[in-house]
């Protein structure tokens, strides 16, 4: 299948309310043309000098996310025209990006990454620091912030229910986050290409999937 019919396979299994995140991320940018031309606008990726590269030579209306671990001296690098970043997993990188996006004067979109998986590897917050950035109204310190809900990744496993449990944990604290604190939150960002499936049936509203689009990628 060419990477158009593969964008158009996934497309018409998702529900209406969840979007399409097609993770470029170590992919050439004539791919990501392929995927534009198809139609695609929302692309993923994890590392800001290669992100810089691919928005300074592909067309303007791409909305460029950025999914990796992001460390706070490259933020001024992609405050200038990210969409949304997706890894927000300190409040450290919370006051950079804020920062950063003041000096834009823009505000961005923003998740904050929950750390479910079995990985030590991982990073995020956990529920409860979630819960505390609310409680004591810590997020008010940064308006050029817009935090738009969560991103999860589940645990890199077979097994199937251990990924569903993770994905139901993470779409139950995405519920309390919505009745408790902040009903605007609207996207929870969660599964790729081995488990998207799993992750839209527990509620996902934006997938994050690039193997299967564009092949194995070309470090």
């Amino acid at each position: 299948m060419s990477v158009a019919e593969k964008i158009e396979y996934i497309n018409r299994r998702l529900p209406e309310t969840t979007k399409l995140l097609a993770i470029s991320k170590f992919h050439p940018s004539s791919l990501i043309q392929e995927a534009y031309d198809a139609g695609q606008r929302l692309f993923g990726e994890s590392r800001e000098q290669e992100l810089s590269q691919k928005q300074a030579e592909l067309p303007k209306d791409i909305e460029w996310h950025f999914i990796g671990h992001l460390q706070t001296n490259k933020v001024k690098y992609i405050a200038p025209y990210v969409s949304m970043i997706h890894s927000v997993d300190s409040v450290r990188l919370l006051e950079e990006i804020n920062k950063q996006a003041q000096k834009c004067g823009r505000v961005i979109d923003c998740l904050l990454e929950l750390h479910v998986a079995q990985e030590e590897t991982k990073f995020g917050f956990s529920f409860d620091d979630v819960r505390q950035l609310y409680a004591e109204d810590l997020l008010s310190k940064y308006p050029n912030v817009h935090v738009r809900g969560l991103m999860g990744m589940a645990s890199h496993t077979d097994n199937d229910l251990q990924v569903r449990r993770e994905f139901a944990s993470i779409a139950a604290f995405f519920a309390e986050m919505q009745q408790k604190y902040d009903a605007t939150v609207d996207t929870l960002s969660m599964g790729m290409t081995n488990d998207w499936k799993i992750a839209v049936e527990e509620g996902s509203t934006m997938v994050r999937i690039g193997s299967y689009i564009f092949g194995d990628r070309v470090y």
